[in-house]
């Protein structure tokens, strides 16, 4: 059975810090690139970052460029995104995504929130 978890989110205060986990199964992780990404209530959700399957090629949307980081351990099965220097406007629903290297069949998993606030 094909599993994406996310988890790690949560409440943070302006400036703070949290990591996101995406815990594979089901499928060889490692032929997969993974990103992440978001969507605040009422909008759609869009690109936030993205690692290559081996881990070498990192891209990031220009909203969190510098302040995110991205990074993937095969050998777990998992994919991280650590969130620093927080911003009310990084709210919201965290998705991870696995996207297979030839045949393009991806995955999602079913999201964790994060929630920036005073």
């Amino acid at each position: 059975q094909v599993q994406l978890v996310e988890s790690g989110g949560g409440l943070a205060q302006p400036g703070g810090s949290l990591r996101l986990s995406c815990a594979a199964s089901g499928f060889t992780f490692r032929d997969y690139a993974v990103g992440w990404a978001r969507q605040a209530p009422g909008e759609e959700r869009e690109f936030v970052a993205a690692i290559a399957w081996r881990g070498g090629n990192t891209y990031y949307s220009d909203s969190v460029k510098g302040r995110f980081t991205i990074s993937r351990d095969n050998a777990k099965n998992t994919a991280y995104l650590h969130l620093n220097d927080l911003k009310p406007e990084d709210t919201g629903v965290y998705f991870c995504n696995a996207v297979q290297r030839v045949s393009r069949e991806n995955y999602w998993g079913q999201g964790t929130q994060v929630t920036v606030s005073s």
